[in-house]
């Protein structure tokens, strides 16, 4: 395939955006809106240990939502106000960000999702999670659900190295994730699995071993984050303690390429960086100038006249 034929992009980008996934479904621009539902997580309440990841803030990455203390709907309307007055006529997708919203009872679980599934508004709902808080009952509910609106779960990987799992607090093997997306293959749910730069001893080819290994395995969508460290976690600790180095921008840049050539192109970039908030960030600073970093790839891509899938077998 010649790179000016890549089929799932606008404006000469070479990998498949969400934008315009999104776009070529419903003719105008969806937002995320970010939510907070007040669950936790496995690792976190002692039941496989405690203190989460070591990169995981106390909000559980949902550091940027605006209305974190107020109810659901209450965050979904102060977060979609602010989208509104720079898209007026768009959808939304709510998301729900903060820690593991499949953890739990089924029935917190409903009352999560329910009030959003009539809301003409809402193009389809994304509820970020672990590949071990899946049961069969929570599988089956939000299959389901998927004959009202499209669903995502974001299932955070970071790495596919289980001694790297190990150090950064992870509390799951690769094969645990394996198994949690051959069983979701069996359902209408789409998956979007993260993966993350830069972790504590691994090595640039480590990173892309990563994308190397899932390229194969039942997905739809993709987040590729940059490891930031940030003030009040385990990770500014061990980096205040150590000062291990964390790979350059340019790096960075040339290995989200030599990723996104080895995955499918079928296969959604929801994300090709982290988006931190500059006043929690210790480092790397460069991160701050997210739009740039994204520029930068697509004119790497250009230069090196490459391609989302180019070398996917």
């Amino acid at each position: 395939m010649n790179s000016q034929d890549f089929p799932y992009t606008f404006n000469e980008k070479r990998y498949h955006t969400f934008n315009y996934y999104l776009k070529t479904r419903y003719q105008c621009k969806v937002s995320k809106v970010i939510l907070d539902a007040g669950f936790t997580c496995p690792n976190r309440d002692g039941s496989k240990g405690v203190g989460g990841c070591i990169f995981c803030s106390q909000a559980g990455s949902g550091d940027s939502n605006l209305s974190l203390k107020e109810d659901l709907l209450s965050q979904y309307r102060n977060n979609k106000a602010v989208m509104d007055r720079k898209w007026p006529n768009g959808m939304y997708i709510p998301y729900f960000q903060s820690f593991s919203n499949t953890y739990g009872p089924l029935k917190r679980i409903k009352e999560m999702i329910e009030p959003f599934l009539q809301m003409k508004e809402v193009a389809e709902i994304a509820i970020a999670t672990r590949c071990d808080c899946l049961n069969d009952e929570t599988v089956s509910y939000l299959n389901e659900i998927t004959a009202i609106k499209p669903v995502w779960l974001e299932i955070g990987l970071q790495t596919s190295n289980d001694s790297v799992g190990e150090i950064i607090n992870r509390k799951y093997t690769f094969q645990d994730f394996r198994d949690a997306l051959y069983r979701l293959e069996k359902t209408n749910i789409k998956v979007c699995v993260h993966v993350m730069n830069g972790l504590p001893f691994e090595s640039e080819e480590d990173m892309l071993k990563t994308v190397k290994d899932i390229s194969h395995l039942p997905f739809d969508g993709i987040k590729i984050h940059m490891l930031h460290i940030i003030r009040n976690t385990k990770l500014a600790e061990m980096h205040e303690e150590h000062h291990y180095d964390l790979i350059g921008r340019q790096q960075y840049i040339d290995l989200v390429v030599r990723q996104l050539e080895h995955l499918r192109k079928e296969v959604v970039g929801q994300r090709l960086t982290g988006d931190p908030i500059a006043e929690d960030l210790i480092e790397p600073l460069w991160l701050i100038r997210k739009t740039t970093i994204l520029n930068d790839i697509d004119k790497q891509m250009r230069k090196l006249d490459t391609w989302q899938g180019k070398f996917y077998e």
